[in-house]
């Protein structure tokens, strides 16, 4: 089913809009979920909550890309699941490390009057990627998006694990610095 009946039906608040979304992008949503929640079951849990924020959030927005809509909303869901499933080992896991490793670029919080910021910061790291070499860019995105380990990373480059650290290190300094010329640090 395409796409744009998808979300048709989602705004007719059809319960098969639910249906078939799971039908189409169930597998790719428990990937998600499955690279950042290690237990299936809190994976699981996360992609049945997509499907409830995909419904909930479908009367107000009508994504272009419904299946990155929806991989970005399970990766959210996912990485809640896991801060509050870890919140006194933070760093224990992957996901927790590669987040903790990105805040000494990027503030947090999530509170209404910083949605302008994150949207800035959104845009900034957009151009930051997309000004990356293509091997920088799948370093830094392997790590900060998928949540890979470093090892897998480096393997998947012919690298060493020191390698791979160190050019991550480089990556978070330039990210950084681009942050702090636009004014968002």
């Amino acid at each position: 089913m395409e796409d744009s009946v998808l979300v048709e039906l989602f705004w007719q608040r059809s319960e098969r809009a639910v249906e078939e979304t799971a039908q189409k992008y169930g597998a790719y949503c428990r990937s998600v979920a499955g690279r950042i929640c290690p237990d299936a079951g809190d994976a699981e849990e996360c992609v049945n909550d997509t499907w409830l924020a995909a419904w909930n959030s479908m009367p107000d927005k009508r994504p272009k890309r419904l299946g990155v809509y929806l991989g970005c909303l399970t990766r959210h869901l996912a990485i809640d699941r896991l801060r509050a499933l870890h919140s006194e080992k933070r760093g224990g896991g992957e996901t927790a490390l590669a987040l903790e490793e990105l805040q000494e670029c990027i503030p947090g919080g999530r509170e209404p009057e910083r949605e302008l910021e994150a949207k800035e910061l959104g845009e900034a790291l957009k151009r930051f990627v997309s000004g990356l070499e293509e091997t920088e860019r799948l370093v830094f995105l392997g790590r900060y998006w998928n949540l890979l380990p470093v090892s897998e990373i480096a393997a998947r480059l012919g690298y060493s694990e020191s390698k791979t650290k160190s050019l991550l290190h480089r990556l978070r300094k330039r990210l950084r610095r681009a942050l702090e010329q636009e004014g968002l640090l």
